[in-house]
């Protein structure tokens, strides 16, 4: 099979996508990811952000709207509108960056500094755009941005309509300390844009991995409480001593490993769930001298399409249960804090089916899924709501003339690659919005 991105297209469509990939270029997707970058979008402060986007698409002839869900946050789409004949598809991106960029919010906890790649600001390296949020997300909006401004400059005789859009609260936290609603993250953005009427027949989101996932894992988090005794270290020797830290500690290190049997357990098709202890609070930081009545543990269980919440919940206490039987006097209980299930797409759907054939098509050879996954997006909003989705994105960047941690894997893009997927969005949505919704009724939806 050779590497030709538009293989399996009939001649009428390889001609429109091929007229919408010239104007895909690197210098326009360089524009657009600086522009994206320089523009701070912290959880629930995305507002200015999807502004300059509805912007910026409205100057290439897409219909936009800024969607407020508060005074401070805010989402952002395009509509290129079909005929009315054929599927509506929505090639969707996340907008908000996973840490703030300001050393009030981010240190100590992200490391010592705030280093270049981790502040909201642009730095170009030949192919490589650094800055907070690079590449996850604003890399792939940007893709999302390019794809529909190209397809809206081509002229393409849609059947369907075609949505761009762009969420706030893609990421996985709630509210930051200056917040005032606690909901502003877990897919918020992307509910409210589907409640508020923006809907689709498919949907594509852009997110990192450069393969078609049709399935992936949601996520549980549990509020662990372990309490002890409130003394001074005064009276240690003399009162009944029994530190709700050092027992969190204990109760930690048993949790780690159960996590990897946990997720041992629950691996299956591409994903392996796994699980972790993400933050500990406890006792007054303004006083050494006493120890705390209790201590809070956070978190973070993923889980797989097959396991419900519930049935996830039960899971952790059994766990939590085996913990007390191995510590004696253990005081501990927990609590779901969160819970947002996983998903999966039938793979013999049409987005499926038509996104996949793309990727093949650029590699020139059959599509190779990537197994052990945990990560979750709002893939999973949309597909609970009933819209068949997929998610296609592009590889972390491997050579770059710094080393690449998980920080610098988020926030450094490469323009090839944004080339690289934006051109196979352009396929993908040519393939599905030029055709009547009768040719793809054979298709599972």
């Amino acid at each position: 099979m050779s590497a030709d991105g538009l293989a399996g297209l009939d001649d009428g469509r390889r001609g429109w996508a091929e007229e919408a990939w010239r104007h895909v270029t690197g210098d326009r997707l360089r524009e657009l990811i600086i522009g994206l970058v320089d523009i701070p979008s912290p959880t629930g402060d995305e507002g200015p952000l999807a502004a300059h986007i509805a912007d910026t698409l409205a100057i290439s002839g897409c219909r936009t709207e800024v969607q407020p869900l508060d005074d401070r946050q805010a989402n952002a789409w395009a509509r290129l509108e079909g005929d009315g004949t054929g599927p509506d598809l929505m090639l969707y991106a996340p907008i908000d960056t996973l840490t703030v960029g300001e050393e009030s919010e981010d240190l100590p906890w992200i490391g010592p500094e705030l280093r270049d790649d981790m502040r909201p600001q642009a730095t170009v390296y030949d192919d490589l755009v650094v800055g907070l949020g690079a590449s996850n997300p604003k890399g792939h909006a940007a893709c999302v941005m390019m794809a529909a401004e190209a397809i809206g400059l081509a002229g393409v005789p849609l059947t369907g309509d075609l949505v761009a859009a762009f969420g706030a609260g893609g990421m996985p936290t709630n509210a930051r300390p200056v917040g005032v609603r606690r909901n502003t993250g877990q897919g918020v953005g992307c509910s409210f844009l589907l409640e508020q009427g923006v809907w689709t027949d498919y949907a594509v989101i852009a997110k990192p991995g450069w393969t078609v996932s049709w399935d992936e894992v949601g996520l549980v988090w549990f509020e662990v409480t372990v309490r002890g005794t409130h003394t001074y270290v005064g009276s240690r020797h003399r009162l009944p001593y029994d530190n709700a830290i050092a027992r969190a500690g204990e109760v930690t290190r048993y949790l780690e490993e159960w996590f990897v049997e946990y997720a041992e357990r629950h691996t299956s098709g591409t994903v392996a769930p796994q699980g972790i202890v993400s933050s500990v609070h406890g006792g007054w930081p303004r006083t050494a001298a006493v120890t705390p009545a209790s201590c809070t543990l956070m978190v973070d269980l993923r889980i797989g399409p097959d396991t419900t919440p519930m049935r996830a919940k039960r899971e952790f206490l059994a766990a939590i249960d085996t913990i007390r039987g191995k510590l004696p006097g253990l005081d501990v209980s927990a609590e779901m804090a969160v819970a947002i299930p996983g998903t999966r797409t039938d793979p013999e759907s049409w987005i499926c089916r038509s996104a996949a054939a793309g990727w093949a098509a650029f590699e020139g050879r059959e599509h190779e899924v990537i197994r052990g996954n945990s990560g979750a997006t709002d893939a999973n909003i949309l597909r609970n709501r009933g819209i068949p989705t997929v998610r296609v994105g592009m590889p972390k960047v491997v050579e770059a003339p710094f080393g690449i941690d998980f920080a610098r894997g988020m926030n450094t893009v490469s323009v090839r690659a944004m080339e690289k997927l934006t051109r196979h969005l352009i396929r993908t949505a040519v393939d599905t919005v030029t055709r009547t919704r009768a040719e793809l009724e054979g298709a599972t939806a």
